[in-house]
């Protein structure tokens, strides 16, 4: 699975989750992982698909309860739709 795959993948999971991980709403960066498949988490590659996730101000982080927990950066809604090839709400 390539680069683009796995965060296609992750930013679908959180927008896919109920309710979708917008702004205030967030879950724990374990998380992020969890829908991939097992012989790819822990990997080089998962974790410099997550790191540009973060360069691109995709994904937020915020410490809750001593966890890093993240969500989708309610600015960047546009941008993330452009790169899902998704047509905007």
């Amino acid at each position: 699975m390539e680069k683009r795959a796995i965060q296609e993948k992750i930013l679908r999971k959180l927008m896919s989750m109920k309710p979708a991980k917008w702004g205030n709403s967030h879950t724990g960066e374990d998380n992020l992982i969890k829908g991939l498949p097992s012989h790819l988490r822990g990997t080089k590659v998962v974790d410099k698909a997550i790191e540009e996730l973060y360069k691109l101000e995709f994904l937020t982080k915020l410490k809750k309860t001593g966890e890093w927990h993240i969500s989708l950066n309610p600015r960047k809604k546009e941008e993330i739709y452009r790169f899902l090839n998704i047509p905007p709400e």
